[in-house]
């Protein structure tokens, strides 16, 4: 078990005074077993209305109406956390499936179905393209195949951090063969359900002790979760090659990347110049584990 302290601070700023609509937060992360929330606080200025819920995915959601006029909205989620690593399973699989296609129980794949539909457009046929080269024999087992995937994915692809924008088409990453981790995430989801398999988009927080070559640390992450039998949800990280790490912290799941925003919202008026920064710090809570 692993305590570790998030810190993550939005800031937007406007040239000239403007109302705020209501925004939605998605910054805490949901207990279970493999992550416990110790403690949570949110800062937010101007101050303004919250309310927390549950949305359709069972992500923890906070709507902020903040109130009055401002040039500034400030986000500041402070949490600490217990992370409990879970490692991929080597258990021998019952029935591991092989690559194409995956077999899903009846029961389990009326729940799963809106996660198996490609939503993303390949009008010139460039991510199937790109996809069928890298499927390899339908006799390998359904994981041997994602983790060869999610290596491919992080070997082949340029990563360029992009703080601002929503993710790419996966046809425009590949034709690019660059992206930042939103754009990984959504590629290796959207490729994932072209071969039947159930994925979804992930956001949260990257533990990267003194950062070195993991890509994507001191910002908000996202990655993919994948549902194989026996197993469930499982994580890859194609930014970096991870699989089922300890160093990756969810907070949200989503069928699309435009759902799992951190922050979303709109203002009333006319602000002028705009400017937004994000920064994430991820440490371990214990002063002297920190020091280590």
């Amino acid at each position: 078990m692993a305590r570790l302290s998030i810190r993550h601070e939005t800031l937007y700023t406007y040239e000239r005074p403007v109302r705020f609509a209501p925004h939605r937060l998605m910054v805490r992360p949901r207990d279970s077993h493999a992550i416990r929330v110790v403690e949570a606080v949110l800062t937010v200025s101007p101050p303004g209305e919250t309310r927390w819920l549950y949305d359709a995915f069972g992500n923890s959601v906070c709507t902020f109406t903040p109130q009055g006029e401002s040039t500034a909205l400030s986000i500041v989620s402070d949490l600490v956390i217990e992370r409990y690593p879970a490692p991929i399973s080597e258990l021998e699989i019952a029935d591991p499936q092989t690559a194409t296609p995956i077999v899903y129980a009846a029961a389990d794949r009326a729940v799963l179905a809106p996660f198996i539909e490609p939503v993303s457009e390949d009008a010139d046929g460039h991510l199937l393209k790109w996809l069928r080269g890298r499927v390899g024999s339908p006799h390998e087992p359904a994981l041997d195949f994602l983790l060869r995937l999610n290596r491919v994915i992080h070997d082949e692809f340029e990563y360029q951090a992009r703080d601002l924008g929503a993710a790419q088409e996966p046809s425009h990453t590949v034709q690019l063969g660059s992206g930042t981790c939103r754009d990984f995430a959504w590629l290796m989801v959207e490729s994932l359900r072209r071969l039947g398999y159930a994925a979804r988009f992930v956001t949260g927080y990257l533990y990267s002790p003194g950062h070195g070559d993991v890509r994507g640390a001191g910002a908000t992450h996202a990655w993919c979760e994948v549902f194989l039998p026996d197993l469930g949800w499982t994580e890859f990280d194609p930014t970096n090659a991870l699989a089922e790490s300890e160093d990756l912290i969810p907070v949200a799941v989503a069928r699309t990347p435009a759902e799992a925003a951190p922050v979303s919202g709109a203002i009333y008026g006319d602000g002028g110049r705009s400017g937004l920064t994000v920064r994430v710090d991820v440490r371990p809570a214990d002063p002297l584990s920190a020091a280590a």
